[in-house]
């Protein structure tokens, strides 16, 4: 299991040029989520590439390989909702961000490395999707869908 170098995330948890000048409680909940998918995937044995990954004008919120079987590199969408009032946060994964992950993935596969020039794993690529929001007891209700269509 291996975590992404620091040179590329930068103290905040976001790759170099995307600091956030003030943090929103919203962005805090979405960070928070992050966290917990990239912690929750590194302990099923995923190896987490990249954080925060800017792609063009998209972002990737994780890239990381999940060892299978079958191995593939991964595409993570992180969606967090902090109250389930409005709906589930895989509710959250509209038509624009769909079409913002078609574009993240074309733009990686043609790239063929990372932005620190680290050449991508001879993987198929797939998307998953990560929903985190509140469960009954207050914890976090994690739900991990697997090869999503962006």
């Amino acid at each position: 299991r291996r975590t992404a170098p620091k040179s590329e995330v930068s103290a905040s948890g976001h790759a170099p040029g995307m600091q956030r000048v003030a943090s929103t409680a919203a962005q805090r909940i979405g960070d928070d989520g992050e966290d917990l998918a990239a912690a929750r995937l590194e302990n099923a044995g995923w190896t987490v590439l990249a954080r925060n990954l800017r792609l063009g004008r998209d972002e990737v919120d994780l890239l990381g390989v999940d060892p299978g079987p079958p191995a593939a590199l991964v595409i993570v969408e992180v969606r967090r909702r902090g109250r389930r009032d409005f709906g589930l946060a895989e509710e959250t994964l509209d038509h624009r961000k769909r079409t913002a992950l078609r574009r993240a993935c074309a733009r990686l596969l043609e790239a063929g490395t990372l932005p620190d020039g680290r050449r991508l794993p001879a993987l198929p690529l797939r998307v998953d999707l990560v929903a985190i929001d509140p469960g009954p007891d207050g914890r976090p209700s994690v739900r991990h869908h697997r090869g999503i269509r962006p």
